[in-house]
This record gives C-alpha cells, structure tokens and sequence, in this order.
C-alpha cells in the first residue's frame, strides 16, 4: 500500500487531525465528512465495517443523515436510487455477491443519471465460497455506466470519496461512482489517514442540486418505457455523459491536489522515465510492485510501474504518453474473463488502448492473486526478469497464470 504525502506547509491549515483507521472506515469518515443525507447497506464480508461506522456516526448524531437498515443489497442501491432522484446526497458500500445482487439497478442508477457514490471493498465470486479480496466483482460490472476509481492506500479511499462527489454531480457528467480498494488487504489494515477540515471539505465539495429532481412542486418523470425509437438515444447520453467525465475528473484532481495538498493522477508513475520494461498493477499490490522495480532496477533491469488509478473511462491518452518508447509492458490482473481473447481484464483494455493509438509495444497478460493468493515482491520482480529477456512475448497461452499450482503447465 502507498501513503501519499502531504505538505506540511499546508497541513496546518487544512488537517484537523490525523487517525489511525482501515480503508473501510476511511470510506464511512469521507461519507460523513460530505454530509451525506441517506445511506442505506445490507451488510457482507468484507465491506461491513465501513457502514458500521456511518451507523454509528448516524447514531451518535455526528451526522445529520437517514440510515435505512434494508433487506439486501438490491433494495440497499433500489433505496438511494428514489432519495437521489429526489435530490439526496446517497452513500452504500458492498462486496462481490452484494454487489451482484445490485446488478440490475446498477444500470438504473447510470441511465437515469443519479449521482449515488459507492463504496466497494472488493472480494472473490463464489463458488467455491470465498470471502477473501481479488476484483472479480469490480470486473463483472465494469459496463454498467458507473465512473470506477480504484485506491492502493486508506488515505486514497478517503480522498477519493470526496472527489467522487464533486465528479458525480457536476452537471457535465451526472454519473455514479464507485471507489474500489482491496477486500481485506486494505479493508481491514489500520494505516495512518489525515482528515481533513469540515469546511474545506464542504468549499471542495459543496452541496448543490443542478439537475432535474422528483419534485412534487416542479412534477417531472423518470424512468420511463423507451421505444426503439428513442431507447438508442437515451443510452447514448450516458455513454456521452462517461467520455465528458475525464475532462471534469482531471479537473477535480487538479483542485483536490492543489487544496489538499496532493499529487493524484489518473496513472500513477515509478521510475518510469527510462524504464524499458513496465509493470502495471492497481490496488493494494502497489507497494510490493514498487519494490519489485527497486529490485530489478539493483539487478541492472530498467524497470518501471503504473497503478491504474482510474478505470472507467479509461485514461487512454494518458497511458499512451506514459509507455511511448517502452519494449514491453506486463499488466497484473487479480480477475480473470475466462475464454476470452485476453483474460486479464485490465490487460485487454491496455492492450486495446494502444492498438487504438497505433502503438505496437508487446502487451503481456499476468493473472495472479485470485482469492487473495498472496502476490509477493519476488513473484512481480520474476516477472519482470522474464520480461526483459523476451519469453513471454511468445507466449502459448493468451495469459499467464502466475502463484497458481501447477503454474509450470500453464504456458
């Protein structure tokens, strides 16, 4: 995990205190620190700790807001759903099955352009049972229209929460998001996070109604039965509304990191300036990716690495500029697409990018860490080793399988 740093120049003035909290609760402090208005969850492993905080927030009236204790995660995002479309600033957090439950409104929540923010502390899809952290459940619904940050620390889940409600409810976009970090990894590690004052926080992110709402006063519908006529149409504003949010995200993250104190970008970069050979991970492996090119690096590799910060939309242009001149970029995924061309996920939509641009560096596709299977410094430092001398560009498999038993059969 990565601790961004903050400037002391600006921590007087803007950190009113500095605590020693997992991702989980850094998701119900950010909730609180926005003033949400309604949170409705249904509790799963490993998310459960982050609305037991905003619970207890609630409960103790440290927040003025609605908690809805529901029935299950359909009715959780079916709740905050009708409390958007009347104007509410909403906050759920799930995990894998939970999330799956929410399949259907996830849709709902895009196409009618509702600003729900969600919390996401990712974790395997059953069966077998598995309770442990990969992204399966982040990949399976990466279609559905919502904005996708992914964080690798708690401080980023924090800061992350604030800006996706500047984002999702800037009247270019009006779009959920969803801010994803490691189930267990990250949702249940204590690192230290520095909170910020409430009435930055509230300048930052100020709350404002600039979209149409249900209003008894002012009657409008939503959620209408649309015609081929017109079904086409309307899905496309939405598609419209995720290729206008990458101008709106890079401007929040230029205000968040020039308030805040910050460096957030949409990739992350390490050692990357000469780099021949580049590693692109996201989450909480960051950190062991990190060592792994300081290892290589003391080995007389020119390595490098990447965390993609931001998943939908996907910065395109940016991964572009960043690996032009690389020989060959290896992408770390913990999901798998079975029987598809690529089966890394992230790796077909970075190998993707680049064709789309014309460019022809060899992109390998690394799945590792499914059901937490522990990714280790060493296994990416191999990884990297393997990939400068060329053996992977020649693959028998569309995807290696690294940590897996049996791994030696697998290409």
């Amino acid at each position: 995990m990565s601790l961004i740093t903050i400037e002391p120049r600006i921590k007087r003035d803007i950190i009113r205190d500095r605590v020693a909290i997992t991702s989980n609760y850094a998701a119900g402090y950010a909730a609180k620190d926005v003033e949400v208005d309604v949170v409705a969850a249904y509790p799963i492993t490993p998310q459960t700790p982050a609305v037991e905080k905003l619970a207890e927030f609630v409960a103790n009236g440290e927040i003025d807001a609605e908690y809805i204790p529901v029935e299950s995660e359909h009715s959780a995002l079916s709740a905050l759903i009708g409390a958007s479309a009347a104007g509410a600033r909403t906050f759920t957090a799930t995990s894998s099955q939970g999330l799956f439950y929410m399949f259907e409104l996830l849709y709902i929540a895009s196409g009618l352009r509702l600003p729900i923010v969600m919390a996401l502390a990712t974790r395997a899809a059953s069966a077998p049972i598995c309770i442990h952290g990969d992204y399966q459940d982040l990949a399976a619904v990466r279609d559905s229209g919502w904005i996708v940050m992914i964080a690798s620390s708690a401080q980023e889940v924090y800061d992350s929460i604030i800006m996706a409600y500047r984002i999702a409810e800037d009247s270019r976009v009006l779009l959920p998001v969803m801010v994803s970090y490691d189930g267990f990894l990250m949702s249940h590690t204590t690192e230290p996070v520095e909170l910020y004052n409430l009435d930055a926080i509230r300048r930052f992110a100020p709350k404002k109604i600039d979209r149409p709402v249900l209003d008894s006063r002012r009657p409008i519908t939503m959620g209408v039965m649309a015609v081929p006529d017109w079904y086409y149409e309307i899905k496309y504003q939405v598609i419209d509304a995720m290729h206008n949010s990458m101008g709106v995200i890079k401007e929040v993250h230029d205000e968040f990191n020039k308030t805040f104190g910050r460096n957030y970008r949409l990739i992350e970069e390490y050692r990357i300036d000469d780099a021949d050979y580049v590693v692109i991970t996201y989450g909480g492996i960051w950190g062991n990716t990190k060592r792994a090119v300081d290892i290589a690096r003391k080995n007389g590799i020119k390595a490098g690495a990447l965390k993609l910060r931001l998943f939908r939309p996907f910065p395109t242009d940016d991964l572009v500029r960043i690996v032009e001149g690389v020989r060959a970029i290896a992408v770390i995924d913990r999901a798998v697409s079975p029987g598809a061309p690529i089966e890394g996920p992230v790796a077909t939509e970075v190998a993707t990018a680049l064709k789309s641009r014309g460019v022809d560096t060899p992109v390998i596709s690394v799945v590792h860490g499914l059901g937490q299977r522990t990714v280790f410094s060493r296994d990416i430092n191999e990884l990297i080793r393997i990939l400068s001398t060329g053996e992977l560009t020649n693959l028998a498999r569309n995807t290696i399988y690294m940590g897996v038993r049996e791994y030696g059969n697998q290409g």
